[in-house]
């Protein structure tokens, strides 16, 4: 029985930031017990054609070969190992990795910038010919012709590893892939590759991608990671929708051009949304599913997925229209003159620019929520609501047991109280509550709610919270979103008020907190401070931008 070996290191003294990717690399190896190049590509797997996604040739050159890995595959052979080593974090490795690849890349890139003229001649002399990598033309089965000039360039560089030219490597992934997904439309695929051979530099790659079917483009290491999409939850529905769509597609044998003439809908439809990664239009879907004659189970299921990828984008649409930044002042100019003492400014939004916010004397509790994790923009959202309050004519109470906004509104006219200790005892918010009258209305803003849930007032709070309507008095608080979410038992009974603001929420349970079922469209992406979903009680939530106070 063989016995697992280290493989020969290449020689990187010249490239540290390099030499320590590649010992990473062999040590990531030894921690998964030495598994062989073969083993490696097993573990990656293959792709919807069956193809390896990354050879055992490939995976063995990450390691030997004096140059920098595709990170495409990178990636892959590191997440593979890591499995394997049974990694706490498998996420975490892969990151680990591109930073170093990153760092190397850095390296590469300022070596060259300082190379004498003379090399650098030499190289670009060697390069005359060069239009496919000799390791990939022998896997398409193209011979290269290489001149004499070119041969003696590379024999005189032999201990020179030739520089990656990383862009010409992803236009070379986009040709494979596309070329794949069209294989089965000739015309389509003849067409596509008449425009390749434009270019003379993918003239020989064209030809042999027409010859026979290229595999998927991981499979060389060069898939495209110059065009990727950032993540976004749009993006996920979306891959969904047509990871379905051509799983149905593939299992028929159909080409883009049988699809045209079994629902319909032109093949140039079909090709532009798969290349494009756009969504198909309901009619396209609906004509898909009787074109393959669903179950009705099934047929739900699609219309239902594209539902949600349809809703995601709209979301993320809604989103990128919102203003960036935008003054109370300007807000506030916005305003229906005729609205209500306790109507509060939360945010501006819609695609005619329009203020939002609650009416704090209607409903059926007179309370409003503000949640979101820390730097979304909680406190300035509370100073901007009290600002919107003062300067209707209401009167506010302030309650900052940490530092907040708040507390420098505290001279502001209108502002009875401003409690910013720990706790809020019960006599003393009594006494300003006091003043109160459906005449003369006062709210509490309240920032940090989740601090405050054994003070002393919690009891005065509940009672406001029962029957404020009748008392004149009203409640605005603001907490960490998963603080509140736990919930304690005067905080819960604002939650009957259906409504509230959600800046950047994570979870789907953040709903629950203004009365309303959240999509995982709008949770888990980035914080972006003052941008959140409004609830105002009428089951829409609506994207706005919170103006600075």
């Amino acid at each position: 029985m063989a016995v697992a070996q280290p493989w020969k290191k290449p020689d990187l003294d010249g490239h540290p930031r390099l030499k320590k990717l590649n010992d990473e690399l062999h040590s990531l190896r030894f921690d998964a017990g030495f598994p062989s190049a073969r083993t490696i590509r097993s573990h990656i797997g293959r792709d919807a054609q069956d193809y390896w996604i990354v050879n055992h040739q490939s995976v063995l050159n990450a390691f030997q070969r004096p140059d920098l890995p595709d990170l495409g595959r990178l990636e892959l052979i590191v997440a593979a190992l890591a499995g394997v080593a049974r990694c706490s974090d498998v996420s975490s490795e892969v990151n680990r990795f591109k930073s170093l690849w990153k760092q190397a890349v850095t390296e590469t890139v300022a070596q060259a910038s300082v190379r004498p003229q003379a090399d650098a001649e030499g190289d670009a002399e060697c390069e005359l010919d060069q239009d496919v990598p000799d390791q990939e033309a022998a896997e398409l089965g193209v011979e290269e012709e290489r001149g004499e000039s070119g041969a003696k360039g590379s024999r005189a560089d032999a201990n020179q590893a030739p520089e990656f030219n990383y862009a010409h490597e992803s236009l070379k992934g986009l040709i494979i892939n596309a070329a794949q997904a069209l294989w089965d439309d000739k015309d389509a695929l003849r067409v596509f590759l008449g425009v390749v051979r434009r270019s003379p530099g993918f003239s020989k790659l064209a030809d042999a991608a027409e010859e026979q079917r290229p595999a998927n483009a991981t499979f060389y290491g060069t898939k495209s990671r110059e065009f990727e999409v950032e993540y976004s939850p749009a993006r996920l529905e979306l891959v969904t929708l047509h990871r379905r769509l051509d799983e149905q597609r593939v299992k028929r044998k159909w080409s883009f051009t049988d699809l045209e003439n079994q629902t319909g809908i032109p093949a140039s439809s079909w090709i532009r949304w798969y290349t494009h990664d756009e969504l198909p239009s309901r009619e396209a879907i609906v004509a898909f599913s009787h074109a393959i004659n669903l179950m009705l189970e099934d047929h739900v299921l699609l219309l239902g997925l594209w539902e949600a990828a349809h809703d995601a984008l709209e979301v993320e649409r809604r989103c990128e229209d919102l203003s960036q930044q935008i003054s109370f002042d300007e807000a506030w100019s916005l305003r229906d003159p005729a609205a209500s003492k306790l109507w509060a400014l939360v945010g501006v939004g819609g695609e005619v620019l329009a203020p939002y916010g609650p009416d704090l004397s209607r409903g059926t509790v007179p309370a409003f929520t503000v949640a979101g994790p820390a730097g979304s923009g909680r406190s300035t959202t509370l100073a901007t609501i009290a600002c919107s309050l003062l300067g209707a004519g209401a009167r506010v109470v302030l309650v900052a047991p940490k530092p907040s906004p708040l507390r420098e509104l505290a001279s502001r006219n209108g502002v009875l109280a401003c409690f910013d200790q720990e706790d809020v005892g019960h006599d003393e918010l009594a006494a300003v509550l006091a003043e109160a009258s459906c005449e003369e209305p006062v709210v509490v803003v309240m920032d940090d709610a989740d601090h405050l849930e054994e003070c002393g007032a919690r009891r005065l709070l509940e009672a406001m919270l029962q029957q404020g309507f009748a008392d004149g008095t009203a409640l605005v608080l603001g907490g960490d979103e998963e603080e509140l979410g736990s919930g304690f038992r005067w905080s819960r009974r604002a939650r009957h008020a259906h409504r509230g603001l959600l800046l950047s929420p994570q979870a789907r349970q953040a709903g629950d907190l203004i009365g309303v079922k959240v999509s995982g469209s709008i949770v888990g992406r980035p914080i972006t401070p003052g941008r959140g979903w409004l609830h105002l009680g009428d089951g829409k939530l609506v994207p706005v931008t919170v103006p600075n106070c």
